[in-house]
């Protein structure tokens, strides 16, 4: 008990410090951008002379592409190590996401947001991976909370970039994706102190010694039958993110299909007040997983935001939306908080840039319908339905997979409990 609470209390190192920085920011400005979209796509929509429905597939085409770009990056982390990869990834996507502030029109706005999403695609898993090898072990919960609120981070600070450049000042939208490269530049500068992982030289050394070949490590059972699980599970979990995320600002300011029909400032400030929320559920819960463990956590927060989505979905006044939203989001987020832990701890040393990365990313393609089904649905049926009849049933699906899955809390990596080549996966 002592030597986990001394752990507990010891500060980062220089180098720790800068990983989870450059994780964080680099997870917040994959937030900002994608947020940054479903926040202007009407003003986007009615510049370019496309429907909201038709609009609504440029957050699903981006999101098509995320797996690419987290297969090709993930194996190529994990063979060459995870700062190069995320360094040339972070290049990459800073440069596509400031062009877009210059497309001539839909088809290529569509094309760039493509390929940003490929870009996009190597952030999250390598940066998660490289942050959480890192982190000492008995920390790891509450590092994780924090890094996934990075998200909720990137996507208040798009907000208050909309209420600037747009509400205030009047600027065209295209000014919002030129804003993206400050935060993207940011997270390449810390990255660049960053040191390569400890963790990951082992794993290839262990690899090199004993001939272990790509092909032996993904034809393992246990892997492929643990990798089929997290997909489906971060599935559970983006359609959770994103049922409750990308629609609501549209739900929030248009008047007709039962939107409540606020002033763009109004809605905005609500946006901002339930991504604090989002910070706190996720801080609060990833503490806590380490106490609890992952799957209660996970439990807990998808149980607790059910009874919540009736003043989420239905409410009509400014302050019963902004409770609702503020809830729900710290429930949501408060069960993402722990996944960041949970998902490199589910995955073996030597691919851990590819599993994690590339498991969140088809999930995230599998539900990258969201939005235009809650836009299809809330024109037949209005938002609040659209709302409660998507958000539901994932909560149910979230329970009842993370019921059903295990964990490895508190594993240390690097070690032979972690490694495939070593003792076998488990």
């Amino acid at each position: 008990m002592a030597d986990r609470e001394a752990t507990q209390r010891e500060p980062l190192t220089r180098d720790q410090r800068n990983a989870f920085a450059a994780a964080y920011l680099g997870w917040a400005m994959d937030a900002f951008d994608y947020f940054l979209v479903v926040l202007i796509y009407a003003d986007i929509a009615a510049d370019f002379g496309v429907s909201l429905e038709r609009m609504a597939f440029i957050t699903t085409m981006t999101l098509v592409m995320r797996p690419v770009g987290a297969f090709i990056f993930g194996l190529w982390a994990d063979r060459v190590g995870r700062r190069v990869p995320l360094m040339v990834d972070v290049c990459f996507y800073s440069v596509v996401g400031f062009l877009c502030a210059f497309a001539p029109n839909f088809t290529v706005l569509i094309i760039l947001r493509m390929l940003y999403g490929l870009g996009m695609g190597g952030e999250w898993g390598l940066g998660a991976a490289l942050a959480m090898e890192k982190i000492p072990s008995k920390r790891r919960g509450f590092f994780s909370g924090l890094l996934q609120g990075g998200y909720s981070m990137g996507y208040l600070l798009a907000s208050l970039a909309f209420l600037v450049v747009i509400t205030w000042w009047g600027l065209s939208w295209r000014w919002m994706f030129a804003l993206s490269i400050i935060p993207a530049g940011i997270s390449l500068l810390i990255r660049s102190r960053v040191e390569e992982s400890e963790v990951w030289r082992k794993a290839n050394d262990r690899v090199r010694q004993t001939r272990t070949s790509a092909r032996e490590i993904f034809s393992n059972p246990v892997i492929w039958r643990r990798f089929v699980f997290l997909v489906l599970l971060m599935t559970a979990f983006n359609w959770m993110s994103h049922g409750t995320q990308d629609v609501y600002p549209t739900f929030l300011k248009e008047t007709g299909d039962e939107g409540i029909g606020l002033a763009g400032s109004t809605a905005t400030w609500i946006v901002v007040v339930y991504n604090v929320g989002a910070i706190l559920g996720g801080m609060v819960a990833g503490a806590l997983s380490e106490r609890y463990g992952r799957k209660a956590l996970i439990i807990g927060c998808a149980v607790l935001g059910l009874p919540i989505v009736p003043l989420f979905a239905y409410s009509t006044s400014v302050g019963m939306l902004m409770l609702g939203s503020f809830l729900m989001q710290v429930m949501v987020q408060g069960a993402w908080g722990v996944i960041p832990a949970h998902l490199t701890e589910l995955s073996p040393d030597e691919i851990r840039g590819f599993y994690p990365g590339v498991t969140y990313q088809l999930g995230n393609c599998l539900a990258a319908f969201n939005l235009p089904i809650q836009e299809s649905l809330a024109s037949s049926h209005g938002y609040p339905f659209a709302l409660a009849a998507t958000i539901v049933p994932v909560f149910v699906a979230v329970i009842v997979l993370t019921a059903t899955g295990r964990e490895r809390r508190g594993v240390r990596f690097g070690s032979e409990d972690t490694s495939l080549v070593t003792a076998g996966a488990t």
